[in-house]
């Protein structure tokens, strides 16, 4: 009996390592998910920290590009809200000759308001794009590819966009519509301006 019993002692240890190695793999993989989604978590948090923040050098924008026509057809718009002031800038051709230019005062109570209302529609949750899938040239010719960044100064903190063609829906995550809209009630008679994009 004593010698049937020593027969199952290297298949018991055999056992137990493998429960082991099993429980370690298991240990190692929920360690890198935990820290996938802990840097997925900040890259977000970092976007809506740069979106939220409110001093002087911050600003928010949004670009709109017309379907592509030829030059004397096309259209563009451009409006960039800071704590300090909203610009308004509608372009005619390629090379971005003014149409319209409007700038109106701002204060950072309204930039707060404004921004904490684009980060509720979601702007700052979009994963930007990489490469030629981030190449807004000529997507969408026959519709209108909108552009939105988060600013540092000059420097662009989160760039997204989105297009209102099926086949190219951009990086933005947000709904377009409320986005755009946020926009464009901050500066007023802004539809006169725009015609129709």
């Amino acid at each position: 009996m004593n010698r049937g019993v020593q027969r199952f002692i290297p298949i018991i240890f055999l056992i137990v390592i493998v429960g082991l190695l099993i429980a370690a793999a298991v240990s190692v993989v929920r360690i890198f998910t935990n820290n996938n989604a802990d840097e997925t978590s900040q890259v977000i948090d970092v976007s809506n920290e740069a979106l939220l923040n409110t001093t002087a050098d911050r600003s928010v924008r949004m670009i709109a590009r017309g379907a592509i026509v030829a030059d004397e057809a096309f259209r563009s718009y451009q409006i960039i809200i800071t704590p300090g002031m909203r610009d308004f800038n509608r372009y005619q051709g390629y090379l971005a000759q003014p149409l319209v230019s409007k700038q109106y005062e701002n204060n950072t109570k309204a930039y707060d308001e404004f921004v904490h209302a684009l980060a509720l529609a979601g702007l700052a949750k979009g994963t930007p794009l990489a490469g030629a899938a981030d190449d807004t040239r000529g997507v969408c010719a026959g519709g209108i590819v909108y552009e939105f960044a988060i600013m540092n100064g000059k420097s662009t903190v989160k760039r997204l966009w989105t297009s209102t063609c099926d086949t190219a829906k951009g990086s933005l995550v947000a709904d377009v519509g409320q986005v755009r809209g946020l926009f464009l009630t901050q500066i007023p008679d802004a539809d006169q301006y725009i015609g129709k994009d």
